[in-house]
């Protein structure tokens, strides 16, 4: 049933984009287009002390759902946090093929970065963020910048459960979590059929990683493996996953998953070691858990702060109900009052 609802993105684009909110009198809400990209712009209507910071929003949704309409957290950041925030309506998938999504967030991170002063905002206080695969998007566009001279230096990073690579999916989050909602493990390797804009296939091959060759298992098990994770998130049941075999007509169905956009966990070390100060958030009960994880202690083993919140109650897309009442998680609140107090302390 719930392979059925994901199938019609019709009704689970109308579903995720949830209700409107009222107008905020507090707020000035500017919505307009760079080629052809949507934006939201959020500002706070009291006059700035000084100049503020801007903050890249991207949302998640699998690169294939979720709008600019991802409203009751873009305006809280921005009335906590006293900020400019850039809420990207990146074009979707399949209709906008991989990997348009990244060119659309990169167009528009250019745009603000080259409008700053328009929006008042501090060339030092740049932040990229987003939550999920919006969270990818945002750690491929600061990986992207690194190399960007003649613009400022991002000041931070902030990652809401992102998903980071399509290598291993029997690292324990993946064992623990495979039928917790929201995200099935099944459902990670359906919705990448569904961004690719491919019939699924092989389902059960990807999962057990038969996509991947040998020679970029061992090349990369130093930064991709359950040995990185620590053991008390091993506690719940981890099993060593046994050799499988490599095939390579599963490898050619989704051998975009092994691309530095789709895991940039992969990033070389003298990409990683120039990233900017960064803060992740992991969950608990999140396929994409150790994710997180494996990209914080690359992070820190090339020099780069990290603040690193953890939910142990949280689940992925817990922030998708945040701003609705009763229906709200207080797991969710309490992650986005520590963002709120990350980017402040910035």
């Amino acid at each position: 049933m719930l392979i059925w609802v994901c199938g019609d993105l019709t009704v689970l684009r109308f579903v995720l984009d949830g209700i409107p909110p009222c107008r905020d009198s507090k707020l000035l809400i500017k919505d307009l287009k760079v080629d052809g990209v949507p934006l939201r712009i959020y500002q706070p209507k009291w006059p700035p002390t000084g100049k503020r910071r801007g903050i890249l929003y991207f949302h998640g949704g699998a690169g294939t759902f979720g709008s600019i309409t991802f409203e009751r957290i873009c305006r809280y950041i921005a009335k906590k946090c006293n900020s400019v925030v850039v809420s990207v309506g990146y074009r979707l998938a399949p209709e906008h093929p991989y990997p348009g999504q990244y060119f659309d967030c990169l167009n528009a991170t250019l745009y603000f970065m080259r409008n700053l002063e328009e929006y008042h905002v501090d060339p030092a206080l740049i932040i990229i963020s987003g939550d999920s695969c919006g969270a990818n998007f945002a750690t491929v566009i600061c990986q992207i910048l690194v190399n960007k001279r003649d613009l400022p230096k991002i000041r931070a990073q902030v990652l809401l459960y992102p998903g980071l690579q399509g290598l291993d999916f029997h690292l324990p989050s993946y064992q623990q979590n495979a039928r917790i909602p929201m995200l099935y493990r099944k459902l990670v390797i359906y919705f990448c059929f569904r961004y690719l804009n491919r019939k699924p296939s092989f389902l059960e091959d990807i999962l057990q990683n038969c996509h991947v060759p040998e020679i970029m298992k061992l090349k990369y098990k130093k930064w991709i493996s359950a040995d990185n994770i620590p053991d008390e998130f091993k506690i719940r049941g981890y099993i060593p996953q046994k050799s499988t075999s490599y095939k390579h007509e599963v490898h050619e169905a989704v051998k975009e998953l092994l691309a530095i956009t789709f895991s940039p966990l992969l990033a070389e070390d003298s990409i990683i070691c120039q990233l900017p100060e960064s803060y992740i958030v992991t969950c608990e009960f999140d396929v994409l858990r150790d994710d997180g994880l494996l990209y914080k202690k690359r992070l820190e083993d090339n020099g780069i702060q990290v603040t690193w919140y953890h939910s142990e109650s949280g689940f992925h897309g817990i922030l998708a109900f945040f701003g609705y009442g009763i229906f709200s998680f207080l797991s969710g609140k309490k992650i986005i009052d520590n963002t709120v107090n990350y980017i402040n302390s910035l």
